[in-house]
């Protein structure tokens, strides 16, 4: 199944724009154990331990499946988005700016979001590029850096599974790509 990045988003951003609201239907302890396993994966281990968990819940809100203490908020792979993410507060406005269309992210430092389990993105240079039909670019463990670069730094805008490179170059969305774990 081809997800759009925008998708994965759209979950994350649902945090941001909508308070948690508690969950209208729990869920039993072993669909909570599984969101949280997820979600974490995508961050280092230290990370992941103490950040906020939410999950998508109904009519698209999002619910709080355990709260942090890091400023951290994770998001499970349930194959709706592209993959288990983790943002830092910056890392979410970047993604609530994308989500919005705003003409450029407000976050006033770098942003950092993990995907250590991988994901799938459309396209490596239009920030809302829909689903296709094609492969689209699959990326094994990465994170982000959500700052503007640009081209003339000298990293690739090319996609590659090592290394760095820069996504959606040229926009206000450009953001440097880091594969491996750190």
């Amino acid at each position: 199944m081809h997800r759009a990045p925008c998708l994965f988003l759209s979950v994350a951003l649902s945090a941001v724009s909508v308070q948690a609201q508690q969950m209208s239907a729990p869920m039993t302890d072993a669909q909570k154990a599984a969101a949280i396993k997820s979600a974490t994966a995508a961050a280092p281990r230290d990370i992941g331990e103490h950040a906020t968990v939410i999950v998508p819940g109904d009519s698209g809100r999002m619910t709080v499946a355990r709260e942090g203490t890091n400023g951290w908020t994770c998001i499970p792979d349930d194959r709706i988005h592209s993959g288990a993410m983790c943002a830092d507060s910056a890392g979410m406005q970047w993604a609530q700016a994308l989500m919005s269309h705003a003409d450029r992210p407000p976050n006033t430092s770098p942003g950092v979001i993990y995907m250590l389990a991988g994901g799938t993105d459309v396209s490596a240079t239009d920030p809302w590029a829909r689903p296709t039909g094609g492969r689209g670019i699959v990326s094994g463990p990465h994170y982000m850096v959500m700052w503007p670069f640009a081209a003339a730094s000298g990293l690739s805008t090319t996609p590659k599974r090592t290394g760095t490179w820069i996504m959606w170059s040229g926009t206000p969305y450009a953001h440097l790509m880091v594969n491996g774990v750190p």
